[in-house]
């Protein structure tokens, strides 16, 4: 490979990584492992033993025999096809938890910041126009007054009076 291909394709990854979204993904990746630890601890600690009320203490327990003997053998394998449904259970209830967080404690709040920001940018652009049309309504009137004093001869010189000026 040539020094200056070399250079090209470290300055594109350069670029690549200088990029924002990389970036907020990194950032995405290491806060969403770490929350992941604290929705786990809620899954385990809560919502677990409460489903497992009726049952055992760990969804994990829970599971049906498709192909029968399950258990483990005098060998230590296990026998028979069991269905796992409870981790099953567990992992879908992780998502959930997990989705349902981060939306009412990530999104919805960002999402109401960026329309309240969205709201006074559009306010202050208004605000802007209405001053600009202001600006220039009162600039087209001192105009049309200064037409009706040449019209009339008034102001043609600098004394006398200046009707309102």
């Amino acid at each position: 490979m040539s020094e200056n291909k070399k250079e090209s394709v470290l300055a594109g990854f350069k670029a690549f990584l200088m990029r924002g979204n990389v970036v907020d993904l990194a950032v995405a990746v290491v806060i969403g492992a770490a929350f992941t630890n604290i929705v786990n601890s809620v899954v385990k600690g809560l919502i677990s033993p409460i489903i497992g009320a009726v049952g055992t203490q760990s969804l994990d327990g829970y599971k049906s025999c498709l192909k029968s003997p399950c258990g483990v053998g005098p060998n230590g394998q296990p026998t028979g096809v069991e269905i796992l449904w409870g981790s099953v259970l567990n992992a879908t209830l992780t998502f959930v938890i997990t989705a349902a967080v981060v939306y009412f404690l990530m999104v919805l709040p960002m999402s109401k910041y960026l329309a309240r920001q969205e709201a006074r940018r559009k306010a202050r652009e208004g605000a802007q126009e209405l001053v600009e049309i202001t600006e220039l309504e009162v600039l087209k009137e001192i105009r049309d007054e200064l037409v009706a004093q040449r019209a009339n001869g008034v102001g043609s010189g600098r004394s006398g009076s200046h009707d309102g000026f």
